[in-house]
């Protein structure tokens, strides 16, 4: 399992040797923003972080409903609002949304308009900085990558991504490609014949 983590967010309940981490007899813990792969025990570290705009479409996990407004775990030095009076659904902690950034408050508040449930799927993180490299000019990346999977994908620009159906499997491959390889050229054919089936 694979999840985005920020600095002080506990990793392991046991003292494990990892770079960027903190360890003590109660777990270990990371120092900065990263990506952790619970199975491999290893920390990415994140680079480029998103800075909120007017109209990013951005993903993020439902960390408490207050009543009148929801609070959006956004993977981000920013947490995210959602006022209730402007939400079409009931929205219910944990739940995965997807929504419009309206703008960004002083004190790093980032307001948010229509957050919609993502029912399902799975959720992976990504640079920042690789979602333009992974949408691909006029959508031609993530376009091939759902026809070549049938998978459902929705991008983040704060690098969070949502997958359900498919060949989910082999889309998140696609994806981590990319990100790997988003410097290089001839990234789109190889990608192309890694959806085909055949080795790169």
């Amino acid at each position: 399992m694979q999840r985005i983590v920020v600095p002080g967010e506990k990793l392991t309940s046991t003292p494990v040797r990892i770079e960027n981490t903190i360890s003590d007899k109660n777990g270990t813990y990371t120092c900065i923003m990263g990506y952790f792969d619970e199975d491999r025990k290893s920390l990415i570290p994140l680079e480029g972080l998103w800075q909120p705009r007017s109209g990013d479409n951005v993903i993020g996990v439902i960390e408490e409903d207050k009543g009148t407004m929801y609070l959006i775990n956004l993977k981000a030095p920013y947490k995210g609002l959602a006022l209730a009076k402007f939400v079409d659904a009931e929205l219910s902690a944990g739940d995965v949304v997807s929504a419009t950034v309206k703008q960004l408050e002083k004190g790093g508040t980032v307001m948010l308009l229509k957050p919609t449930r993502l029912n399902g799927g799975k959720i992976m993180a990504v640079s920042p900085s690789r979602t333009p490299r992974i949408i691909g000019k006029g959508n031609s990346m993530l376009k091939q990558i759902t026809e070549g999977t049938g998978t459902t994908i929705v991008i983040g620009l704060n690098g969070i991504i949502w997958l359900r159906g498919g060949k989910i499997d082999l889309a998140t491959t696609a994806i981590l490609k990319i990100v790997e390889e988003a410097h290089t050229t001839g990234l789109t054919e190889r990608i192309k014949v890694l959806l085909s089936g055949n080795k790169v």
